[in-house]
């Protein structure tokens, strides 16, 4: 029978920080694929079933390009007239724009080249955790830990100058974190927009040994490689950033879970692939169908939007077992974390590295690492922001 749900949820149960909201896993048990009133009343689909997500993201017929995602479930735009995708920002493109603007940057993030970074990474977390050991307890995990990683690591990939990483973090986290106001965004946008477009000028008249500076034997243009870089530097830092972030309060909310990794080091791959599975940080994207798909016994019209819920299609009862249990012995992969289809996250075998050296650094070398406020008090972004994650993640241990 046909399932409708009228309002996309946004607010996580009380004390379930890391569930999906209560209303898509209800939806999901109903149906994999809801009726979705859009608020400028188009009629779409929430789409919340494994199978179902992961054949929308391998099916061509399904797009997506920027200018035809008219329709958002949070708000009316009504009259709003969407533009395509600047040029670079490859995501919100098909093929074969898409594909020219991924094909250069594939062979900088293979799994051979991002192992190649272990060591590095590794120097770099265990600076930041001596670092904790020094200043002592209790710190903010998110500041002191979660942030830093990444945005080290991915600034030093793209040749950004050590100086400008901690303005470059703030602008990234104004325009993505949801809780900034649209001039602020804006603001935060077009300033990280100009600071790319004086770092592409630089390289090209100083290259260096960086993926920016690899890129300027192509033909893409410096817009082009503006839009890239952006693409590159927020995705490279906020996904990862934030699941450190809540992927330790996660853990620390199941003690089990890294007293098992701090017994057995050979989980640390299995650990990081449940950890995405179980959060699924990037929780919701969307498509449009360029022509009619038949999919899960329904009709999915030409034009018509549908939402990809990520989490629970990464919830999903027919596809894992114990869905809503952390278990990083668990055997069953395939998870759509990283999405799937000519999309997948570019970057996913660097977030796997730096997760994977990152994770069982931290339980080792505080194996008392604990919460230090109640696990209710701790603060989470906002369902509006692009990522979830936590804010802050005040943590203390014994000395």
């Amino acid at each position: 029978m046909e399932h409708t749900i009228t309002t996309l949820p946004t607010a996580r149960q009380p004390g379930c920080p890391f569930d999906p909201p209560a209303e898509l896993i209800q939806a999901r048990r109903h149906s994999p694929m809801s009726r979705f009133p859009f608020p400028d009343g188009h009629e779409g689909w929430l789409i919340t079933g494994y199978d179902e997500v992961r054949s929308v993201l391998a099916d061509p017929r399904f797009s997506s390009r920027k200018e035809l995602m008219r329709h958002h479930p949070l708000m009316d735009l009504t009259g709003v007239e969407i533009p395509p995708a600047p040029p670079g920002e490859f995501l919100l493109m098909d093929e074969p724009q898409h594909g020219r603007y991924r094909k250069p940057l594939v062979g900088k993030f293979t799994v051979r080249r991002m192992r190649q970074l272990t060591e590095r990474v590794e120097q770099i977390t265990a600076d930041h955790l001596d670092a904790m050991e020094k200043a002592g307890p209790p710190t903010d995990l998110v500041t002191a830990f979660a942030k830093p990683i990444p945005a080290i690591v991915i600034c030093e990939l793209l040749g950004v100058p050590y100086e400008d990483r901690g303005s470059f973090q703030e602008q990234i986290d104004s325009f993505l974190g949801g809780e900034t106001s649209d001039e602020d965004m804006i603001a935060a946008y077009t300033a990280t927009q100009h600071y790319l477009a004086e770092l592409v000028a630089a390289k090209r008249a100083n290259p260096a040994d960086d993926v920016l500076s690899d890129l300027m034997d192509s033909d893409l243009t410096d817009e082009e490689l503006r839009g890239m870089s952006l693409i590159l530097l927020a995705a490279g830092f906020d996904t990862t950033a934030n699941m450190l972030a809540l992927g330790t309060f996660a853990l620390l909310r199941n003690p089990a879970q890294p007293a098992a990794l701090r017994a057995d080091p050979a989980l640390a791959d299995r650990a990081v692939e449940e950890l995405l599975r179980y959060l699924s940080v990037a929780k919701t994207f969307m498509r449009t169908a360029l022509e009619d798909v038949e999919l899960g016994g329904q009709t999915i019209e030409a034009g018509t939007m549908v939402i990809l819920s990520y989490n629970t299609a990464n919830r999903d009862p027919e596809r894992f077992a114990d869905p809503h249990v952390l278990d990083l012995r668990r055997q069953e992969g395939g998870h759509l974390a990283f999405g799937h289809g000519i999309h997948q996250c570019l970057g996913q075998q660097l977030a796997r590295v730096e997760m994977r050296v990152a994770f069982p650094a931290l339980v080792n070398r505080f194996p008392t690492l604990r919460l230090a406020i109640p696990a209710e008090e701790v603060a989470l972004r906002p369902e509006t922001a692009d990522i979830y994650g936590v804010k802050s993640l005040p943590v203390t241990w014994d000395v």
